[in-house]
């Protein structure tokens, strides 16, 4: 779903730097390690290049990201990584398995940030949406209960086999308003599964399939990730009813006061409306300022997760609910892919 970059610190000639009023060493080089692709490009372009002409401290990235690489990296006791990127589920993984550190923000010493991105364990830097989208040229749906009815609205459907994807916007087609999806009522979101289940032509696991399935006309709608589609004019899209997540960076467990010291200058970096809008350049994703729209293309403004327009009518991942439910509703997700 995503990118990151490997951060390990060298700890070659410290800066002096002031954080929390008190002077700490600073390493000059750390590692990071992110998802990849267009979204590491854009650490990169966004903050690791203006961290690096403001104060020389530089941020080696490698990637991919994944929970099982992190705990290993804590069990071996490595003290070179420093950075790691996590989803809003993993994030709260991560901190019960004592993986990863608590941030402290006056070091970081933010601009203003929404607060779901500011964690106790990791700086949320990346918003990004999965919405409905469409084929050009067929009827268009204005809400998941549109996109559910494929009476009104014929075609074969793509839909995610994921059920923390799949399960909110079938509730949201069964009538339940955005603000009143959780605790999910997992009954009913099956129950409007089966309904349209026989339109369900794929079921995805890679965010590549459904714009590609849209273009060969496989299938007509798709519930898919919002930077896969925003700008091609291949695809209409909405992002009433979606849903909205962040991708947070945390600080790896045992990192050194040097290498955090470090860190927590990307993160200021990180919470600057001008570096996100040169971030937004590279991916349609966007970072956590409410000043941020004023930076960015007006034309374009429709195009981003945390654009007013946008936010406003998607509802954000409960990763909470997830991480208590999660395991039990994941058996019934795999109960109910027996039934296809």
């Amino acid at each position: 779903m995503k990118r990151r970059t490997f951060v390990a610190a060298a700890a070659s000639l410290p800066a002096v730097n002031i954080l929390s009023g008190t002077a700490r060493a600073q390493s000059k080089e750390i590692r990071m390690i992110e998802s990849g692709g267009a979204s590491g490009d854009s650490i990169e372009k966004g903050y690791i290049e203006p961290l690096f002409k403001k104060t020389g401290i530089k941020v080696v990235r490698e990637n991919p990201s994944s929970l099982g690489k992190l705990r290993a990296l804590v069990e071996s006791g490595q003290t070179t990584t420093t950075l790691f990127e996590l989803g809003s589920g993993i994030i709260l993984q991560a901190k019960k398995l004592g993986l990863i550190e608590k941030v402290d923000w006056a070091a970081v010493n933010p601009a203003e940030m929404f607060p779901e991105a500011k964690n106790e364990y990791g700086f949320g830097y990346q918003y990004f949406s999965t919405i409905m989208a469409w084929r050009k040229g067929v009827k268009e749906p204005k809400s998941f209960a549109e996109f559910f009815d494929t009476k009104a609205f014929p075609g074969k459907r793509c839909l995610p086999d994921f059920p923390h994807y799949c399960l909110p916007f079938a509730l949201q087609a069964a009538g339940v308003p955005i603000d009143k999806l959780f605790p999910l009522d997992v009954d009913l979101a099956f129950k409007k599964l089966n309904e349209i289940k026989k339109d369900v032509a794929v079921w995805w696991k890679a965010g590549a399939q459904p714009p590609q399935l849209m273009k060969d006309n496989e299938v007509q709608y798709s519930i898919c990730w919002s930077g896969r589609v925003v700008g091609d004019p291949a695809f209409g899209l909405n992002f009433a009813g979606g849903k909205a997540d962040l991708s947070f960076i945390a600080i790896v467990k045992g990192s050194s006061p040097e290498n955090k010291a470090a860190a927590y200058k990307l993160f200021h970096e990180m919470s600057l409306p001008e570096n996100q809008a040169k971030a937004a350049e590279v991916i349609s994703y966007t970072g956590p300022s409410p000043n941020l729209d004023a930076l960015l293309p007006k034309d374009k403004l429709w195009q981003f997760p945390t654009s007013k327009q946008n936010k406003a009518v998607q509802y954000f991942e409960n990763a909470e609910w997830w991480a208590d439910n999660g395991e039990a509703v994941n058996k019934k997700w795999e109960a109910f892919k027996l039934s296809l």
